[in-house]
């Protein structure tokens, strides 16, 4: 069964995705599209998942690598880490120890141009791989998460 959508916006993403030369597939039923990326990091891609709703979408990057032994753990660094991040968040499923990226965009009123459809896009990406060897030192309990994210914000 369909859900609503605003097909502009999702018209808006398509073409990004389309001139920029992304392989994704989209539902068009309910206005989600999937695609990977390849990271050149320690983790080494995201699943995306963007989103398409009637005044907004938001794009999900999703990490491969679950925290399901480490819930506790990664949530307190995920915490650490949102505190002060300006556009978008980490988020842990505490069902399965997913971690994702979040960014939303307010599309109220107006579509969204080609840059904030790229930023919504590579921001998840850009979070992602500064926050990776963080993120993999609380999975593999080589660091608190205290001195993962110290560490991570030091190499700014």
């Amino acid at each position: 069964m369909g859900r609503n959508y605003n097909q502009e916006i999702a018209m808006c993403i398509k073409n990004f995705l389309e001139k920029d030369e992304w392989q994704f597939d989209f539902e068009e039923d309910k206005g989600v599209f999937h695609f990977g990326l390849t990271l050149h990091n320690k983790i080494k891609s995201l699943e995306y998942h963007i989103v398409v709703r009637e005044y907004d979408y938001t794009s999900y990057g999703v990490i491969p690598i679950s925290a399901d032994e480490c819930k506790a753990e990664m949530a307190e660094f995920l915490t650490r880490t949102n505190y002060g991040l300006n556009n978008g968040n980490f988020e842990l499923d505490y069902r399965d120890g997913e971690i994702r990226y979040k960014c939303f965009v307010n599309c109220d009123g107006v579509m969204p141009g080609e840059q904030i459809v790229k930023d919504s896009i590579y921001l998840p990406a850009m979070v992602v791989r500064h926050y990776a060897d963080g993120i993999l030192a609380v999975i593999f309990g080589m660091k608190t998460p205290e001195q993962a994210v110290k560490d991570c914000e030091e190499a700014e």
